[in-house]
């Protein structure tokens, strides 16, 4: 691990960033040129001594997950991230099957959705970034590790996963996203983590290996669905989904009809979300 170089790159990196790359006011009274090195914390989910001790050459040797957590909060580029990963004394991460790196042109996008219910997940259904509302209507989805980063792989192993869907929908949901890892497996033949999935899931859950059989093939779009919130009832949402090809990386808002109960559900969720955020 190379300390002074790394040191620099994070600091070069972070005053190269203006507040509005990165969807924060600028202020009045901000005197640096740059984000401040709280900021980048924030950006990057870590604490703010944690990242002002990597500054300054005297903080812990960082994990892969933590490089990639500041990847994100400085909106590096592929080149620029797999070189962090170099100066920490790492393997440079391998494009084809590593998809936990958000593109700067992806964040922009999801700086500009605080206020709503978004989240941006991959094809394998990590959740990577969520915003405060799309935390409290599904749950914080990125405390998971391991194959329980995968949506997929909850859903057919973990009851609590499917509390806040209405009973009666989960032979749907299951169908569906069976479909999804399918057609993930099956494009992506040679991601072990798409192999690891399905193999524990075959070996686990009886209702995911019947459908499996089945070569089960998704729509082209999200379905509406039914959210059960444990405060509020029951919600009615719409997906919108922006596809990132280059990163297989999906962005998803669930919005509801305006107008509709669910609708100011959604909106009083909003405050409650914050209030307890």
């Amino acid at each position: 691990m190379d300390r002074p170089r790394l040191a620099d790159f994070l600091r070069t990196r972070r005053e190269a960033l203006q507040p509005e790359d990165v969807g924060l006011p600028r202020g009045r009274r901000r005197r640096t040129g740059g984000l401040r090195r709280e900021e980048v914390a924030v950006l990057s989910d870590m604490s703010i001594d944690y990242y002002s001790r990597l500054e300054q050459q005297r903080g812990p040797h960082p994990s892969e997950q933590m490089l990639a957590s500041l990847a994100r909060g400085l909106r590096l580029s592929l080149e620029e991230r797999d070189h962090m990963f170099r100066l920490a004394g790492y393997a440079t991460p391998q494009r084809a099957l590593r998809t936990d790196h958000l593109t700067p042109g992806m964040m922009r996008i999801f700086d500009g959705l605080e206020d709503a219910a978004a989240q941006v997940v991959t094809y394998l259904g990590e959740t990577l970034k969520q915003t405060r509302l799309s935390k409290a209507l599904v749950g914080d989805e990125g405390l998971h590790t391991g194959l329980a980063r995968s949506l997929h792989y909850r859903w057919f192993t973990d009851p609590a996963t499917r509390l806040i869907y209405p009973e009666d929908d989960h032979p749907a949901h299951s169908r569906l996203i069976t479909a999804d890892l399918h057609r993930v497996y099956t494009r992506d033949s040679k991601d072990p983590r798409a192999a690891a999935i399905v193999d524990a899931l075959l070996a686990k859950s009886p209702e995911f290996a019947g459908i499996w059989r089945e070569h089960p093939v998704a729509g082209p779009y999200c379905a509406p669905k039914r959210v059960q919130h444990p405060q509020l009832g029951l919600l009615e949402l719409h997906c919108q989904i922006l596809v990132d090809p280059d990163q297989s990386q999906l962005l998803l808002v669930h919005t509801a009809s305006p107008g509709s109960e669910s609708y100011e559900k959604l909106q009083l969720l909003s405050v409650i979300g914050h209030e307890h955020g």
